[in-house]
C-alpha cells in the first residue's frame, strides 16, 4: 500500500535540511510527501523546493495563516494513498523509523482487515550541552516508562490509515495546541467500540531536540497548559499541581520559617518534596548523559529542578487562560468534542 509521509512547518530554515536528510537515508521510503507550510517568512519553502527530484513525490503546500490542525488536515486530505505517517520539523528520523511505523498496518490489508488501525511510535531525546540533557531528562520519557495502552503518541511519530483520520474527524482546527491528543483519544475511543488496535511501535523512533533556554521552554509549557484548558484536559492533574504549589508548598514553607516548634519538619517536607519530584529525571539522566563529561552532569543535575520549577508554573499560568477561552465558547459544538 501506498504510504504517505505527511508534516506542518512554519519558520523551520534552520532545522528542515535534517528532517529532509533524514527522510531521504529511511529503509523504507515513502511513496509520497506532502508537506504544509503555513506562511514561512524566512527560506523555508525555498529549501524545501531543493528536495525535489530527491524525495519521492514531493509536495509543498503553502497555506498562510494555517495552525498545525489545519495544515495536517490539508496535507493529509492531499495524500492519494491509503496510510498515513505524520512526524515534524525539528525533529531527526531514525534511518527505520519509516519501515517500524507502518509495519503494524500491515502490507496489503485495509482497515476492516482486523490488524492495527494507528500506531504510535515514539521519539527520544537528540541533546547537546547540560542545559538541553537536563531538559531531555525531565520532559521527554523513556521508553520502559510507556504503558501502551495508555500511551497517547506525538504526532512527531505515528501512522494510519487516512480512513481512520476521515472516522474521527481529522484533527480539531479549533485548537493550536494539544491537538494531537484529542486525536489519539477519538482513535482510543473508536477502537475501544470496535475492538480494534493501537499499536506500539517503540523503534520507530524521530529525535527530538528540547528547548533550549527557560524562556522558549517556558512558552511551550504555557501553550501546552493553555490548550488543556481550552479541551477541557487532565483536570486532576491541573488540580493537584495548584494544590501542591498554592497549598502544600506555602504550608510547609510557613512551618518552616515560622512554626513554633519543629521546625525542621517543615523544610524535611520541602526536601522531601523536591527529591520526589526529581527522581524520575535524575534516574534518567543517569542514563542520557553516559559518556558525557562530569561536570557536565553535575550541571545537569542541579539543572532539574529548576527546569521542574519552570514547568510548572508555566502550566500554573497557562491554564487559566485556557479555561477562560473555553467559557467564552462554549456555545461552539467542537469544544464539545467528547459528546462528538
Amino acid at each position: 500500500m501506498r504510504v504517505s509521509v505527511v508534516a506542518t512547518v512554519y519558520n523551520e530554515g534552520a532545522s528542515i535540511r535534517t528532517l529532509m536528510d533524514s527522510l531521504l537515508e529511511q529503509t523504507r521510503q515513502p511513496d509520497e510527501t506532502i508537506i504544509c507550510d503555513g506562511g514561512s517568512r524566512d527560506d523555508t519553502v525555498a529549501i524545501l523546493r531543493e528536495y525535489r527530484g530527491k524525495v519521492p513525490e514531493l509536495r509543498i503546500l503553502c497555506e498562510e495563516g494555517a495552525n498545525i490542525s489545519q495544515g495536517r488536515n490539508r496535507a493529509i486530505s492531499e495524500a492519494s494513498g491509503p496510510i498515513i505517517a505524520t512526524t515534524d520539523a525539528g525533529v531527526r528520523l531514525d534511518r527505520h523509523w519509516l519501515e517500524k511505523l507502518v509495519e503494524p498496518l500491515g502490507a496489503g490489508g485495509d482497515a476492516q482487515s482486523g490488524q492495527a488501525e494507528a500506531v504510535a511510535g515514539f521519539f527520544l531525546a537528540d541533546v547537546s550541552g547540560p542545559f538541553q540533557l537536563a531538559m531531555g531528562a525531565t520532559v521527554l520519557p523513556r521508553a520502559e516508562e510507556i504503558d501502551p495502552v495508555r500511551f497517547l503518541p506525538s504526532s512527531r511519530s505515528m501512522s494510519f490509515f487516512k480512513e481512520v483520520w476521515q472516522r474521527v474527524g481529522g484533527y480539531p482546527e479549533w485548537l493550536d495546541y494539544c491537538e494531537d491528543l484529542i486525536f489519539d483519544l477519538r482513535i482510543k475511543a473508536m477502537a475501544q467500540e470496535k475492538e480494534t488496535v493501537f499499536a506500539w511501535a517503540p523503534q520507530a523512533v524521530v529525535y527530538f531536540r528540547p528547548r533550549t533556554s527557560l524562556k522558549s521552554f517556558w512558552q511551550q509549557y504555557f501553550r501546552y497548559a493553555r490548550g488543556d484548558g481550552k479541551a477541557d484536559l487532565w483536570r486532576q492533574r491541573h488540580a493537584i499541581r495548584y494544590a501542591t504549589y498554592l497549598l502544600l508548598v506555602p504550608a510547609l514553607l510557613g512551618h518552616a520559617l515560622w512554626g513554633q516548634e519543629a521546625q525542621w519538619l517543615g523544610w524535611l517536607g520541602l526536601g522531601l518534596g523536591g527529591i520526589v519530584s526529581c527522581s524520575r529525571p535524575w534516574r534518567r539522566l543517569l542514563l542520557l548523559s553516559k559518556g558525557t563529561p562530569f561536570m557536565e552532569r553535575v550541571q545537569s543535575i542541579f539543572l532539574v529542578p529548576l527546569i521542574r520549577l519552570v514547568g510548572d508554573a508555566a502550566k500554573i499560568a497557562g491554564y487559566p487562560f485556557g479555561l477562560v477561552w473555553r467559557w467564552r465558547n462554549l456555545h461552539r459544538e467542537e469544544v464539545h468534542w467528547r459528546d462528538g
